[in-house]
């Protein structure tokens, strides 16, 4: 059912420049008219980076939450619901609330060219300055240098593993995307990077050094491991001993060391750190569907997730190692994504991919070419007219066969509704 958001983001959509120039001027305009709502804001964590943004954010989350604090916190694209995006003090933001906040920003921007992320940005800033909380955790939408989400004053920047995404905007060298990506750090303010390619951490340490920010990177002031089934975090405070992420796989450990490393330097103490680690969620990130019309319609484990470029093939991949040959996939990407890219190290585990096209979306990449990118690195591959078809056709081919449904995050929204 529509609702009055719904009908709001739908007008916002009409304001969309007729070509996209990554520029902050349309944002700061607006922040300007609503009052600079970004000056009000409780102390601010920014996170940039290609690949475990949202988990890092949900995992300090869980950190500060576990110590006591309430946090905002701003992440994007949504899932299911736009009201995903915006966490007020703990809570996903009210329809009324936000109605409010998106109405007041239409407003006030009147018929001025912006884009859809550079307005409802400014409609959660402007509900983040409204209700008190210790902290905000912002997490850019793309890039860094020129998002949305730059008009703020940090208290910690954080950047997760860079990579080759959205080349189009961001450039085609893993240097150009790093220097993007780094536009989010400041002066004096401490910044916490995950692992990185050299490539990518020259540009960082540059960034770094010539704004005298604070360094906290992975390898030279933080490590992470697993080992003996817990999380061993060692930082020039000593060796943290803790459970292993709540969020499987290898590559959830790095993150989880990011994460760590925000919640050291802030000295939140053990209750923060172990809560980290035990009580984060976030949705489609190897998500186990247990309940619901899809997982209904599995005959084995079904599991989500909307990791969608290389190094998001190469972590689902190696989660999947151990059960390699088993694992059935239903796929579907936009046409945008490096398809092959992300394809290539799940053939090494697949048993099999269906291919379907993602409802709704323009820019899906239509099943039967996915199932074509998907022979061409060597897997089995078929076309359905639906993830429940899919769901169906292995039920009855592969009996209680593990499924992972997978290839984007609009495709993993579209189950979380269905699967209601």
């Amino acid at each position: 059912m529509s609702s009055g958001s719904d009908a709001i983001l739908e007008r916002m959509m009409a304001l969309h420049p007729k070509v996209i120039d990554l520029t902050l001027d349309r944002v700061w305009r607006l922040l300007d008219a609503v009052g600079n709502p970004q000056d009000n804001l409780p102390p601010v964590i920014h996170i940039a980076g290609t690949n475990g943004k949202g988990s890092t954010q949900a995992m300090i989350r869980a950190g500060l939450e576990g110590a006591g604090h309430s946090v905002h916190a701003y992440t994007s694209p949504h899932l299911a619901r736009f009201h995903e995006r915006i966490r007020l003090a703990g809570e996903l933001i009210s329809e009324d609330h936000l109605t409010e906040v998106l109405d007041e920003c239409y407003v006030a921007n009147g018929p001025d060219p912006i884009t859809y992320f550079e307005i409802t940005t400014v409609a959660a800033l402007l509900a983040f300055s409204r209700i008190r909380a210790d902290f905000t955790l912002l997490e850019v939408g793309l890039g860094g240098r020129l998002d949305a989400t730059n008009v703020i004053e940090p208290q910690m920047t954080v950047i997760t593993p860079v990579s080759i995404d959205h080349e189009a905007f961001l450039g085609n060298t893993l240097a150009k995307i790093a220097g993007e990506k780094a536009g989010i750090i400041k002066r004096g303010v401490p910044c916490v990077v995950g692992p990185q390619h050299e490539e990518a951490l020259d540009v960082i340490e540059e960034r770094v050094a010539k704004l005298g920010a604070p360094l906290l990177a992975h390898g030279q002031h933080w490590h992470a491991f697993e080992e003996r089934g817990r999380l061993i975090f060692q930082d020039d405070h000593g060796l943290l001993d803790l459970p292993l992420p709540a969020l499987p796989g290898a590559h959830q450990i790095q993150n989880a060391g990011a994460a760590l490393a925000v919640l050291r330097h802030l000295d939140l103490g053990p209750a923060a750190y172990e809560a980290a680690m035990k009580n984060v969620v976030w949705p489609a990130r190897m998500q186990r569907l247990k309940s619901g019309p899809l997982a209904d319609a599995a005959s084995g484990p079904l599991w989500l997730d909307g990791g969608h470029n290389p190094a998001a093939g190469q972590a689902i991949a190696d989660v999947l190692r151990p059960q390699a040959g088993r694992v059935h996939l239903i796929c579907g990407m936009l046409n945008t994504k490096d398809v092959r890219g992300y394809m290539v190290p799940l053939a090494e585990v697949a048993a099999s991919l269906h291919a379907v096209s993602i409802p709704g979306e323009t820019a899906t990449l239509s099943a039967a070419d996915t199932a074509t990118a998907a022979r061409d690195v060597g897997m089995e591959a078929f076309e359905a007219e639906s993830v429940e078809d899919a769901l169906k056709k292995l039920a009855t081919d592969h009996p209680e066969a593990p499924v992972l449904i997978c290839g984007s995050l609009y495709l993993a929204g579209e189950v979380l509704r269905q699967n209601g």
